[in-house]
């Protein structure tokens, strides 16, 4: 049997629009001149010149906020307790198996910027693309935000899944979700 992977993720980058501005990543890069000042507090009385062309070490420093760039939300994100009252996991409890699973792809970019999608919308999908869920498959939501990256209005496009929509892939045994919003 071949699988094959999908890398999904985006790069983080300074000025693009991806989230809202007080939670945008902020990187600052500092090249192999402008860094040598921190890199000598670790070797005291290094020199410039005791470094291969006087170069030090190209670095950035980054401040992120939980949802920025590519990432996985763990169920303590949502709600401190899951299952009727059982503790949330974390992230590091949240089993690396669930991210590399099959994967099904629903395409809801039809539906209106802000529309809150309802169970009966995925039971359609799934319709459409003749497909019945398995235990632990990975839904990847196509809305319309995917197309909108980096635009100004990329934060305000495309539909969200609601809690009914939600519970039905749970119910089915669905834990790993991705959307392009």
């Amino acid at each position: 049997m071949f699988t094959k992977f999908v890398d999904l993720s985006i790069h983080l980058e300074n000025d693009v629009i991806s989230d809202p501005p007080a939670f945008a990543p902020r990187i600052n890069y500092l090249n192999h001149q402008e860094s040598f000042g921190r890199i000598a507090q670790f070797f005291p009385g290094l020199q410039p010149g005791d470094l291969p062309d006087g170069e030090a070490w190209a670095t950035e420093k980054v401040e992120l906020s939980t949802h920025n760039g590519t990432h996985l939300d763990a169920p303590w994100h949502f709600a401190s307790t899951m299952n009727k009252g059982e503790r949330a996991m974390t992230i590091d409890q949240v089993p690396l198996e669930w991210c590399f699973r099959p994967g099904v792809k629903r395409d809801f970019r039809y539906l209106p910027d802000g529309y809150v999608v309802q169970a009966e919308d995925v039971e359609a999908e799934l319709a459409r693309i003749d497909h019945k869920l398995q235990p632990l498959e990975i839904v990847v939501v196509n809305t319309r935000a995917g197309s909108r990256y980096g635009q100004p209005d990329y934060i305000q496009s495309g539909c969200g899944m609601g809690y009914a929509a939600t519970m039905y892939l749970l119910e089915r045994g669905v834990r790993v979700t991705g959307t392009d919003a």
